[in-house]
């Protein structure tokens, strides 16, 4: 079997209004084809523009695209062989960002494909599959500024059967402290105290000095983790909030690749590492990374906010991990959160979802959606 051709499939749903930040409103899909009319299917949580240049751009002695790499090799071969070749040729092209974007696309699809030749789920190609429910958590945004309009996003996320939260900062949180603190006494009132609240503060705060004040909230409300309290590359402020009893994560604001993640463990000390599967490096630098975090002495939880294709994906790598992990659940209103798969991979009555069993990554694409929703 040869891989025959590469497609990036460029999707946009109408956003609600301009002000909306939503990544699930594009979306950006790869479809591997092969000579034997088995294809592997994944999403991106990136520019299609910029994936279409990063796989399909002219060919250049010194910055190959990754496309012509692909095309022609055998997608049964060994999954570390075939991205440590594309990486090691792409040395000039830059060896994070965007072009790891796409490579994560090409990988996960080319998983998706093994598995279907094989007739497996990729949970039982990457490891011995541990689990057949994941528990998830409802990731919540544009809670508002008042305990009506943070109790109406949250009944939202009970609609969809979570027995989880994760609570979302906007740009008004970094210097008004009173709404901080508003937001979150208003969601633990409205869920009680046994309910588990994470919060992403999406780097909102500039200097561990503005992140230190709402320390005490943090503490008295029991939050799970903070996530992002900076910018990625603070390092240094993230090895001064880490280890004081909430757990830091740091990743999922775009770190590709294990060695980024490598860092940010080691110099910024966070405890828990969140690469998301389509920055990262796919499914097969995923399995690398959850590697260097066991022999650190760390928990990787994956990031997630797109549609069921990286929900698929996220739950075939938790299903074999190690340890038991949350599921990040978006609950955006997008048509392409909901409407990219024939399969619905609800939230379950017991708070977890079901892991695919089917070949692959256990999930169909609607090509009605797809059709709809494409351009160029």
């Amino acid at each position: 079997m040869k891989i025959t051709a590469i497609e990036v499939i460029d999707l946009r749903a109408p956003r609600p209004s301009v002000e909306t930040y939503d990544g699930t409103y594009v979306g950006c899909l790869i479809r591997v084809k092969t000579d034997a009319g088995i294809e592997g299917i994944a999403e991106v949580d990136s520019s299609p523009e910029l994936m279409k240049a990063a796989i399909h751009a002219r060919e250049s002695l010194t910055w190959p695209p990754l496309g012509p790499l692909f095309i022609g090799q055998d997608p049964m071969a060994a999954p570390e062989a075939l991205w440590d070749r594309a990486y090691e040729k792409t040395l000039h092209n830059g060896r994070r960002g965007v072009l790891i974007h796409a490579l994560s696309g090409i990988d996960i699809a080319l998983w998706d494909l093994r598995g279907k030749a094989l007739g497996k789920s990729v949970a039982e190609l990457l490891g011995a599959r541990k689990r057949e429910r994941v528990r998830a958590y409802a990731t919540l945004v544009r809670l508002g500024k008042t305990a009506d309009t943070v109790r109406a996003v949250i009944d939202a996320g009970l609609a969809k059967g979570t027995q989880a939260i994760k609570l979302c900062s906007d740009g008004a949180w970094r210097h008004d402290r009173d709404l901080v603190e508003r937001v979150f006494r208003a969601a633990r009132a409205h869920v009680g105290k046994a309910m588990p609240i994470m919060f992403d503060a999406y780097g909102v705060w500039k200097s561990v000095e503005e992140v230190e004040p709402h320390w005490p909230l943090f503490q008295d409300i029991g939050i799970e983790w903070l996530e992002a309290p900076l910018p990625m590359d603070d390092l240094d402020g993230y090895r001064r909030l880490s280890g004081r009893g909430i757990p830091v994560t740091g990743g999922d604001m775009g770190l590709t690749t294990r060695f980024e993640f490598e860092i940010m463990a080691k110099l910024g000390g966070v405890e828990i590492l969140q690469p998301d599967a389509t920055y990262v490096g796919g499914l097969t630098e995923m399995r690398r990374t959850a590697a260097l975090a066991k022999a650190l002495g760390r928990r990787i939880i994956p990031h997630g906010y797109k549609s069921n294709l990286l929900l698929a994906t996220n739950l075939a790598f938790l299903a074999q991990h190690d340890t038991e992990e949350w599921l990040e659940y978006s609950i955006a209103p997008s048509p392409l959160r909901w409407e990219m798969t024939r399969e619905a991979l609800p939230i379950g009555a017991d708070g977890r979802v079901a892991v695919p069993t089917g070949p692959g990554l256990g999930v169909t694409l609607n090509e009605e959606t797809v059709a709809t929703y494409r351009v160029g």
